[in-house]
């Protein structure tokens, strides 16, 4: 079921009406509850980009829209798309239910193709390519390169910032299993099982979700991945939040070095951003969507 929750026309700085409206719709199916999802629609754009959210995704509004800016690209030429939830889902169809007191199994997969399916209805397809952006930061940076190269046919962008890009290499799969439970312990919901997602770190799932391993799929894609050092900068004035972000955003930027090299081995171009200065938290990440922005990634070739 799709309802439309609110539309409005938004003003630009100088006074002069823009053709930006917000809308949010719900969207239920696939054996999980209904979720909200938040579009800014912008007259005559050029481009639609779905953002995933982080690995601590709440129930009510994206950390996009929560933390940053980025619905403005609505203005001068990109359409935004926010849905709302999948804390700790990797954005993929689990196994099993994630934890005893989630009644459900999460499909994600699933979620994201009736997205974009009420999205197509929408006449949201825009550019010369008739196909989607998709972004996500940390969890949602893997999954937006994952279900890029396992969805082609209407994905013509992906981009991950400070994602875990590389799930072979040593440690990743045991450091995911910790961060899935420790997700869902601080949401209330008790410890998330790894396993349920996609079976024990042996199981096949894993290679399929695995961007490097994922990388043939993408030939052809814009591919676009970014980071930081882990060296703190001018949005880090948390001390505490900031020394949990500086060891996460150094081993994302060791998995988006692996995942350059990947791609580099197999002759599939793709696009940088490496930030001197900055951890792993949303400021950061804003400004390297603006970057992606006024560089023209997000436009078709």
């Amino acid at each position: 079921m799709v309802v439309l929750i609110a539309a409005g026309l938004g003003v630009t700085g100088a006074g002069q009406a823009a053709a930006v409206a917000h809308y949010r719709f719900i969207v239920g199916g696939c054996g999980m509850p209904a979720k909200p999802v938040d579009m800014w629609v912008g007259a005559g754009n050029y481009k639609t980009v779905i953002a995933l959210d982080g690995l601590r995704a709440t129930s009510r509004k994206s950390g996009w829209a929560y933390e940053t800016n980025i619905a403005k690209m609505a203005y001068s030429g990109v359409n935004v798309v926010e849905p709302v939830g999948g804390l700790a889902s990797f954005y993929t169809d689990w196994n099993a239910k994630p934890g005893n007191k989630i009644k459900y199994r999460y499909r994600w997969t699933c979620r994201l193709n009736r997205i974009i399916r009420e999205l197509d209805a929408r006449g949201m397809a825009t550019g010369r390519s008739g196909k989607y952006a998709i972004m996500g930061v940390s969890m949602g940076g893997g999954a937006a390169l994952t279900y890029a190269a396992h969805h082609r046919k209407r994905i013509s962008h992906a981009f991950s910032m400070s994602g875990y890009i590389s799930l072979a290499s040593p440690g990743m799969r045991t450091g995911i299993r910790i961060a899935l439970a420790d997700a869902g312990i601080e949401a209330g919901l008790g410890p998330f099982n790894a396993d349920a997602m996609w079976g024990p770190p042996w199981d096949i799932r894993w290679i399929n979700n695995d961007p490097v391993m994922q990388l043939n799929r993408m030939r052809g894609m814009k591919i676009r991945i970014a980071s930081a050092t882990g060296i703190w900068g001018q949005y880090n004035v948390d001390p505490v939040g900031s020394a949990k972000g500086t060891p996460l955003e150094m081993l994302a930027l060791q998995q988006a070095g692996i995942f350059q090299a990947a791609a580099a081995a197999q002759g599939i171009p793709i696009t940088t951003d490496y930030a001197l200065l900055g951890t792993h938290q949303w400021d950061y990440w804003q400004d390297m969507v603006w970057r992606a922005k006024n560089s023209g990634w997000f436009r078709d070739r």
